[in-house]
């Protein structure tokens, strides 16, 4: 089978490169390529600038959208064009050209600020639409133009809305619920799916189990269904990508403030710097130290970020980047289940020794990457290093015994030390066939992992494993030993991965447009018990295949239609173990079939909706005639509905939300649950929707909705999470052009909800109404 999939693989790459060759010699005689940057009157790029070749006696012509570096490219037949630009603020540019055969051009555009005049208030953001990205396709594409279902979180949402992490980022992005990740890193389910790994940074991994920040952060993307292609292993049910901050040509200077309920406490600032035409530095920095309404919980976190930009010509850029990143905080479970619900304690109650109950998560990445444009061909070359040491150590809440009086109490601690290296390379190659143009992809990646995971069982008073502790005081001091219990890991990893990838973005005309991919993935682990001396090895040759077509009836519409398909290897996303049975174990599959539309009723909002029936197979399952066994006959499916909106209703309304409808369950027995059991954490029904209105240009206020219903805290579907409604607040007022004071409160209503677990004993209360102030200056 495996040699099946790899002769099919090597025949599509090949099909696909005689593809690129025979359209270069096809436009060779009669095709030159148009490029160039299009900038404000301060020489720094415009993003979204609609740029339209129109040929001589014609009134329209083919048209692009400037990326995040404001640069465009055209494949044109000889002729005479007129280049016309139009962008929001800005004054409408044109430019003759006469465009000769085998030639290339190269046209820098300046726009000025638009004529028309009026009163403005000075914002350090653009706004919550992100009308290009990259991520998805890996080449600068309209979001319209991308037929599967993407929601991004911008600066300036985040800063609205004061959100602090990845999980109060997806709150507003339908379809995605925060686990609770054992209260002590990053953890997203998406479309049925949990993943503690599918994390990216500019699209590159970053799998290690944290808490991630958002100070150094342009937005946060979630890019929905199987994302192989172009992200590799896992993403089955989407992948969460952040975009990082680089140094521009525009000065600014910028710091927040911030304070409030429960010690709250926040630093951040921005300053961006550039030194002469082809230099620029940046530098990102947080500190914050803060406490919670539980009780003995708090947390400390730092970071520090600098990146240097150098672009000796608009065809090369060059960017570095670095960060260093500390968090600790006390390790909180949260609280127990009784009778099918959460135990009925004050929602601060802690379980276990707060003062031996601590997680560390200390990251130093590194980034380089790489991009040079020669005529339609644009190379690029990414690169990241990272080393995390990361731990926790905790107190676990366990089952509540029959009379509702005490309960279980177990300990543990474990560390992971992981070194990451990962390179990619890109070439995008923009060419025309007649009235056909093609935006091809080949690229690679090779990466090396190294992880050392160590683990200890508790033994209280050095003897017993569980204790069991009062409801009415499950705080306690009782001394815990820490050291090896009979199954703890103490193992290192070696992973290896090689991928290549070919894609081929078609539009046939104005209105139809194909896209059509293929990935190869080698995956090599090696795992080694240091315990037992044990040394196991599997190999996965992953094949991923994508397919999408967009149908636009008019330019502000488009309806697409997809397939994708993802694995994740038998070890799991943490790769954390293998054993003698996941050591000969085919890979989870993971098929995503979508339909749906994106609407931008006008230039600054988007609408989107989306209907998809996600299958999970090759999932461990206990062989019915023989319970020693596993087969791999397991399956799950999610089939759901989401709608979105985003951007501005009018001039002074912003929004950002949606609905999702989600059904997510076991269609085959697993080793986890029986057939037809619903899959732990997936709601049938999300809502969330954030207002922000501009009352006067210097009072603004938002208010924000959360609705969600019942779900089961785990697989086995006895405890269930109450739904609730959950109302937000802020009001943001200009002291001046570069001052603003917001005032954020959470939980307006002072709901009493439960937000997410962990399994059917840990169980995090949601906060009650909590207020938040914040002072933004720019300088």
């Amino acid at each position: 089978m495996i040699v099946a999939h790899n002769r099919r693989a090597l025949l599509l790459l090949l099909y696909m490169t005689l593809v690129v060759l025979v359209c270069r010699a096809q436009s060779g005689s009669t095709h030159s390529s148009v490029s160039g940057t299009v900038f404000d009157p301060s020489n720094v790029p415009v993003v979204g600038a609609r740029v339209t070749a129109v040929p001589e006696g014609k009134t329209t012509g083919p048209s692009f959208l400037t990326d995040q570096s404001g640069a465009f490219f055209f494949s044109l037949e000889e002729g005479r064009y007129a280049i016309r630009v139009c962008g929001d603020g800005f004054a409408n540019a044109s430019q003759l050209v006469d465009v000769r055969a085998a030639t290339s051009q190269r046209l820098d555009i300046q726009l000025q600020i638009s004529s028309v005049r009026t009163t403005v208030t000075v914002r350090d953001t653009t706004g919550y639409t992100i009308p290009v990205i990259t991520s998805a396709t890996k080449t600068p594409t309209p979001v319209r133009d991308i037929p599967q279902t993407i929601n991004a979180v911008t600066q300036e949402q985040i800063q609205d809305q004061m959100l602090l992490s990845i999980g109060d980022v997806v709150r507003y992005m339908p379809g995605i619920t925060a686990h609770q990740g054992e209260n002590n890193r990053d953890q997203v389910i998406i479309r049925g799916n949990s993943t503690s790994a599918d994390f990216f940074v500019n699209g590159v991994r970053d799998d290690v189990q944290y808490y991630r920040d958002l100070y150094n952060l342009e937005r946060v993307e979630a890019l929905k269904g199987p994302n192989a292609m172009i992200f590799g292993r896992g993403g089955g049910g989407g992948v969460i990508n952040r975009v990082v901050k680089e140094a521009g040509p525009a000065p600014l200077r910028a710091s927040t403030l911030q304070g409030g309920s429960f010690d709250d406490r926040r630093f951040t600032a921005d300053l961006d710097q550039p030194f002469g035409q082809n230099f620029a530095g940046r530098l990102n920095a947080m500190y914050e130290n803060s406490n919670s309404f539980r009780d003995f919980v708090g947390l400390e976190r730092y970071g520090i970020a600098p990146s240097f930009t150098f672009a000796p010509s608009p065809q090369s850029r060059l960017v570095v980047g670095y960060e260093h990143f500390s968090d600790h905080r006390t390790a909180d479970r949260g609280i127990p289940s009784f009778n099918e619900r959460p135990v009925d304690v004050p929602i601060s109650t802690f379980f276990g020794n707060p003062d031996d109950s601590r997680v560390r998560a200390v990251v130093d990445m590194g980034t380089v990457n790489f991009e040079h444009l020669i005529g339609p061909l644009n190379i690029r070359n990414s690169s990241l290093i990272a080393a995390y040491d990361r731990g926790y150590q905790n107190f676990v809440p366990g089952a509540v015994t029959t009379d509702g009086v005490s309960a279980n109490l177990s300990a543990y601690n474990n560390a992971t030390a992981r070194r990451n290296l990962f390179n990619q390379t890109d070439l995008i190659y923009t060419v025309a066939t007649g009235s056909v143009r093609h935006m091809f992809l080949g690229g690679s990646e090779f990466g090396l992992q190294l992880t050392d995971n160590v683990r200890n069982t508790g033994f209280f008073d050095d003897t017993a494993t569980s204790v069991l502790v009062p409801l009415s005081d499950p705080t306690i001091n009782t001394p815990v030993t820490f050291r090896q219990g009979a199954t703890d890991a103490n193992n290192h990893l070696n992973t290896k991965v090689g991928a290549a990838y070919l894609q081929d973005q078609i539009a046939l005309s104005p209105h139809i447009q194909l896209i059509a991919g293929l990935r190869y993935d080698y995956f090599d682990l090696k795992y080694h018990n240091n315990r037992n001396r044990d040394h196991l090895k599997r190999i996965d040759n992953l094949v991923s295949p994508r397919l999408g077509i967009v149908v636009k009836p008019f330019m502000s519409l488009s309806m697409y239609g997809s397939y994708s398909v993802s694995h994740l290897p038998s070890s799991g996303d943490q790769f954390s173990s293998l054993t003698t049975v996941t050591e000969q174990v085919k890979p989870e599959k993971f098929q995503n079939y979508e339909v749906g539309a994106k609407w931008d009723p006008t230039r600054y909002l988007a609408v989107t909706t989306a209907a998809y029936v996600l299958d999970r197979t090759n999932t461990r399952g206990t062989d019915p005639n023989d319970p020693t066994r596993i087969v791999q006959t397991g399956a799950t499916r999610t089939v759901g509905y989401e709608v979105g909106v985003v951007g501005n209703i009018t001039r002074k309304w912003k929004v950002s939300g949606g609905y999702a409808f989600q059904n997510a369950y076991i269609r085959n027995a697993t080793t986890a649950a029986p057939a037809g059991v619903k899959v732990a954490q997936v709601p049938h029904n999300s809502f969330a929707l954030w207002n922000n209105y501009q009352i006067v240009p210097r009072l603004g206020v938002g208010l924000g909705i959360v609705n969600r219903s019942d779900m089961f805290a785990a697989i086995d579907n006895t405890v269930v999470l109450p739904g609730y409604t959950r109302l937000d607040a802020a009001a943001f007022v200009f002291l001046s052009e570069k001052l603003r004071l917001q005032v954020n409160i959470e939980n307006l209503l002072d709901t009493k909800y439960y937000v997410n677990a962990d399994n059917n004993n840990n169980i995090s209360p949601g906060f009650p109404i909590a207020v938040r102030a914040g002072l933004v200056a720019r300088f």
